[in-house]
């Protein structure tokens, strides 16, 4: 047998697990994994990743096989080389999770240690990769005593850590969220897929301490909950990935800023139940895009600087929502190219619940399609404050409120059924310019106006109301 590449000593590891690897490569199966399914590998995987970081860095090997565990701690310099064939199982024993411990100072240091536990777990690590096209299985490991009575350790969480890649993986089943990224900066995630379990990735910063230069490109979610969530996010890329979900698509829970969302594919229902809903079995997905700081708890900052471009989206409740709490501030969130069919529950909005107004919003070749059904009762109904989620509205198409300048061009909202409610509503707008409107004939009057100081329309022909 010729020695030398890794695909030769992988094999060697294989037929005979007791080979030294390489030079550099420290296979699991040498400290002992048996990689059958039933015995806890868990040590084996720690001693492999001890002697890869006191040798100063290297690739830690998982070559085919089942192999259950509790916690894998990552260090520092080192590759977890997950390959084909290959998966890392979490044990049913709780016992067996270890968790990271967030500052005291940040509301992820408030509750319970044992929200923090992953199966995978790197803390005050750096230069840390996960790659190959195996798999890391949560194994649906719920905690009768955790989060909502059921659950369980994440599936990768990395705690005050950065330079870290994950390439190639897939990661199911997560007991709760798939990848957790906690005070976390410098992340590249591509060519991941994640299907099963809560939010597939979830961002966890903090003022002072945002989660900086985080992409995540090619990827596939498939998640019962928040395909991609979070707060405290700075310079991140979503780029080139499908999500479907029986809740949101994109969540942002509190301040951005450098955020680009670019060439993603939205689309219900979801694969995956919402486990958490009262609703028995729920999988409808909820909002595409959902950027709503301060919606859960108060995080003051600012949202600012969002480019939206290339997005296609169906059978969602809404495509696109923005919402400004108190404490928050908006600046520039920018939509190009933006095509939605099958929107079956709310009108688009941008508004500001806040102190002061969202500073603009542009909206450039923009092309919404409602179900419609709205009643006259619903156009009369009073406009309710925002929730957690999207929400009805005396309005089909687009709701705006309280935005220094409103730009769009463009834009065409459709409907598949009439609807009594008026396609379009602004509120308390210091300047909108509109170019090029359509919406679907007849019904209500489709443009009516509270509080716009200025407007300036060209080509749209559509009937406008002042009030």
């Amino acid at each position: 047998m010729k020695i030398g590449s890794s695909a030769t000593w992988a094999l060697a590891l294989v037929l005979f697990p007791s080979a030294w690897a390489a030079p550099g490569v420290f296979a699991v199966r040498q400290y002992g994994a048996a990689g059958d399914g039933r015995t806890l590998d868990t040590a084996a995987f720690n001693a492999a990743i001890a002697a890869c970081s006191a040798a100063g860095g290297g690739q830690v090997l998982v070559t085919p096989g089942r192999y259950l565990t509790g916690t894998i701690r990552l260090k520092s310099n080192i590759t977890l080389q997950v390959e084909a064939g290959a998966e890392i199982v979490g044990t049913p024993d709780l016992t067996q999770y270890q968790s990271f411990a967030p500052p005291k100072d940040t509301p992820m240091g408030a509750g319970s240690r044992d929200w923090h536990r992953a199966l995978v777990l790197g803390v005050d690590v750096e230069n840390v990769t996960i790659a190959g096209h195996g798999i890391i299985d949560g194994n649906k490991v719920f905690d009768a005593h955790g989060e909502e009575h059921m659950r369980g350790p994440h599936g990768i969480l990395f705690g005050n850590a950065r330079d870290i890649v994950l390439r190639d993986i897939t990661i199911r089943d997560a007991g709760n969220y798939a990848i957790l990224l906690e005070l976390t900066s410098d992340v590249e995630i591509r060519g991941i897929k994640v299907t099963g379990g809560w939010d597939g990735v979830h961002f966890r910063g903090w003022k002072g301490h945002p989660c900086r230069n985080v992409s995540i490109t090619d990827s596939e979610f498939f998640t019962g909950d928040d395909n991609i969530a979070g707060w405290f996010w700075e310079d991140t890329v979503i780029s080139r990935c499908v999500f479907n979900s029986s809740c949101n698509g994109i969540r942002l829970i509190g301040p951005a800023s450098r955020l680009i969302i670019h060439d993603c594919l939205f689309f219900g229902p979801g694969r995956f139940e919402h486990r958490t809903s009262r609703e028995r079995h729920r999988k409808n997905m909820l909002a595409a895009i959902l950027l709503q700081p301060g919606a859960w708890e108060r995080t003051e900052g600012s949202l600012d600087d969002v480019q939206i471009s290339d997005i296609t989206m169906h059978d969602v409740t809404t495509p696109f929502s923005l919402t400004l709490t108190p404490g928050n501030t908006a600046g520039r969130i920018t939509i190009n190219r933006m095509t939605a069919t099958c929107a079956y529950l709310a009108a688009a909005t941008v508004e500001s619940w806040a102190e002061t107004p969202i500073e603009k919003m542009t909206l450039h070749d923009v092309n919404f399609e409602f179900t419609g059904g709205g009643t006259a009762e619903q156009a009369q109904a009073p406009l309710q404050g925002p929730l957690l989620d999207a929400r009805a509205l005396p309005v089909w198409g687009l709701y705006v409120r309280k935005v220094k300048t409103l730009e769009m061009q463009n834009v065409r909202m459709n409907l598949v059924a009439p609807d009594a409610r008026p396609a379009f509503r602004a509120d308390d707008v210091d300047r909108i310019d509109m170019d090029t409107f359509r919406t679907s004939p007849g019904g209500a009057p489709p443009l009516i106006l509270h509080g716009v100081r200025e407007l300036n329309l060209r080509d749209t022909d559509a009937q406008v109301i002042t009030r």
